[in-house]
């Protein structure tokens, strides 16, 4: 085999099956969420561009495979010209990278498209249902049972229903109200979709299977780090509980939901951020200490 394919197939190992595997046991990820998001995200990023350089090396010689390697690694791309001059097999390796990252692009469109639709339908309902009330800048739905959530995107709008707003005091209200509104400014509908397309594409890989679970959840526990500005922790906590039990849209963001009892808990106990983070950056330095090793010695080689 071609040594030069080795750094991304060592690329795609680290961030398909090591850091989900430390990130699912890490204690930090829940403390810094947003760094914890990061990860996911890049992890998600190495694996998708490793995964398509480790074929297109295959079939590259060695004599100029490391080219492609460098390129990948500099973040240098070829010019115009130098394109025009490819050869049949360097048209081939492009022609596989593209290929490969066609998949979760093409995987992340169609859930970006699929839940687009959802939210309209749902939006077009709620404006034969419901009723904008200009003093909470939201829309309210007549509804026994306390709900609170909100519709990202294009359609983007906060919904309360009736039940929340005769149940929840002002205080937590305006917790509920800061929490939604974080999602939309976020645009955490994007990540979402992001896992989603990865777990479909990859339904086996570590990397989807965990991060499909963990990023919905570390988008909560962004939101309601953003939402502590405004509020206070007694008035989201007690929010969330009265709100834990709400329903909302598969394609929504609700302020409750089965997630409420440990994002109570962990609003309710009050952390140092510094500590995490930086255990955070030493996992994350970790891992790429395990494959920096086999990347160097491979590109030292020559072809």
């Amino acid at each position: 085999m071609n040594h030069h394919a080795l750094p991304p197939l060592g690329v795609a190992l680290l961030s398909g099956l090591l850091i989900p595997w430390l990130l699912v046991r890490a204690r930090w990820a829940q403390q810094v969420p947003r760094l914890a998001l990061g990860v996911w995200a890049a992890s998600g990023a190495l694996f998708a561009g490793s995964a398509a350089l480790f074929p297109a090396q295959l079939v590259l010689p060695a004599k100029i495979s490391h080219r492609l390697t460098d390129m990948a690694f500099t973040l240098q791309f070829p010019s115009f010209n130098r394109l025009l001059e490819m050869t049949g097999r360097e048209c081939l390796a492009l022609s596989l990278a593209l290929a490969v990252l066609a998949l979760p692009t093409a995987g992340f469109v169609r859930e970006l498209l699929r839940a687009r639709r959802a939210r309209l339908r749902h939006a077009g309902v709620l404006r034969l249902v419901g009723r904008y009330d200009p003093a909470l800048r939201a829309t309210v739905l007549d509804h026994a049972r306390p709900a609170v959530y909100c519709l990202p995107g294009r359609s983007r709008r906060v919904v309360v229903s009736s039940g929340a707003v005769d149940t929840l005091t002002t205080a937590q209200l305006a917790a509920a109200l800061a929490h939604e509104r974080a999602h939309i400014a976020g645009r955490h509908h994007l990540l979402v979709a992001a896992a989603e397309a990865f777990a479909a594409v990859f339904p086996r890989l570590p990397l989807a299977r965990h991060g499909g679970t963990a990023v919905p959840l570390l988008l909560e526990m962004t939101a309601d780090d953003r939402a502590l500005r405004r509020c206070s922790r007694d008035a989201l906590a007690t929010a969330l509980y009265a709100l834990a039990s709400g329903r909302a849209p598969r394609e929504a963001f609700a302020a409750g939901g089965p997630s409420a009892a440990l994002r109570m808990r962990r609003i309710l106990t009050p952390h140092s951020a510094g500590h995490p983070v930086l255990r955070g950056l030493l996992t994350i330095a970790a891992a790429a200490t395990a494959v920096a090793p086999l990347i160097v010695a491979c590109c030292s080689i020559p072809g």
